[in-house]
């Protein structure tokens, strides 16, 4: 399976910030890999040089056989880019939208017109498609801007947080319009930081932190990283979680989880049964009342708190990668 995505050695500055710190990559046609990464791992920038819009400083990157830089006209008739903000005319139609992207892509008004219809039933959008899109809803307008990426029906897509700002409905319909994008054969590369997203969607999985690498592999593999189990309780009370984090921290392995707004600790361990008939002792010794407890095998946001140090934070990229 030859690639679809090649990257080698990526460097790109923002004055005197580095976004991407030699970055290396590949992506096999016909897979999904996702970019998993805090706020400014270089994520955004990633996307923007694979998609000729940003050249990079150093290294070479090739799209669909294509160089990035030297082939950058071509390449762009084979991709279809859908961002992080819905790219879309709001005084336009739903169509309108479509059939302007078609015209861009050199369809011809005929054929723009008519895969602007196909897409709008794809996408569930024919009942709006002759309405302005400044009256769609949020999730609305994220399957227009979507929609507007597949016009061209690109050999490769590059979705950058397409589910950010997206209540939980949308976003899980969403993902169902992506998976069935991917079941057609179509290779994408998705930045998000929805653990749950990057699980569902991806087949492999790059995180990235200062602009560079620092795992890659399946969702299963990169859990496998972390191993161990993970208690996670409930305490009764505000007052109490101090003291049960002091408590636990002396049986962790890893870094606790505190959620102070559910009153939730998550504990790394390694014998997990064992340790957590220990950890309720120690907690009915020290008055802490307990409401839920359980074991549970590590997520994808226990892999991400322990490669970057940092929790997922929902949002996307620092301002230099917005220049």
């Amino acid at each position: 399976m030859s690639d679809a995505i090649t990257a080698e050695g990526l460097v790109k500055r923002y004055g005197k910030v580095t976004a991407l710190d030699g970055l290396s990559f590949s992506v096999p046609r016909g897979t999904v890999l996702a970019l998993l990464g805090p706020n400014g791992a270089g994520k955004t920038t990633t996307v923007r040089v694979l998609t000729t819009l940003v050249v990079p400083d150093g290294g070479r990157a090739t799209v669909a056989g294509f160089d990035v830089v030297g082939d950058a006209r071509r390449l762009r008739e084979r991709i279809g880019l859908s961002g992080q903000y819905a790219a879309v005319d709001e005084h336009l139609t739903g169509a309108e939208n479509l059939e302007m992207v078609g015209r861009l892509y050199h369809l011809g008004a005929k054929r723009s017109k008519a895969r602007a219809r196909e897409l709008l039933e794809r996408f569930d959008l024919a009942d709006v498609a002759d309405r302005p899109v400044k009256g769609y809803s949020g999730g609305m307008r994220r399957r227009i801007d979507l929609a507007g990426a597949l016009v061209a029906d690109p050999p490769v897509l590059f979705l950058d947080e397409p589910t950010t700002g997206l209540d939980p409905r949308a976003r899980a319909a969403l993902w169902d319009t992506i998976a069935e994008l991917v079941a057609a054969g179509g290779t994408l590369l998705l930045t998000t930081q929805y653990m749950e997203e990057a699980d569902r969607l991806a087949d492999r999985i790059l995180v990235v932190d200062h602009g560079r690498a620092i795992a890659d592999g399946t969702a299963d593999e990169l859990k496998d990283q972390v191993g161990g189990s993970r208690i996670e309780l409930t305490v009764t009370g505000a007052a109490e979680l101090e003291t049960a984090r002091r408590t636990l921290a002396g049986v962790a392995v890893g870094a606790l989880q505190v959620v102070p707004e559910s009153l939730r600790i998550t504990v790394p361990v390694t014998d997990g049964a064992a340790t957590l008939r220990d950890v309720l002792g120690l907690l009915s010794d020290e008055g802490v009342r307990v409401r839920d407890a359980g074991l549970r095998r590590p997520t994808l946001d226990d892999v991400y708190l322990a490669l970057t140090g940092r929790q997922t934070s929902g949002t996307e990229e620092m301002a230099q990668e917005a220049s």
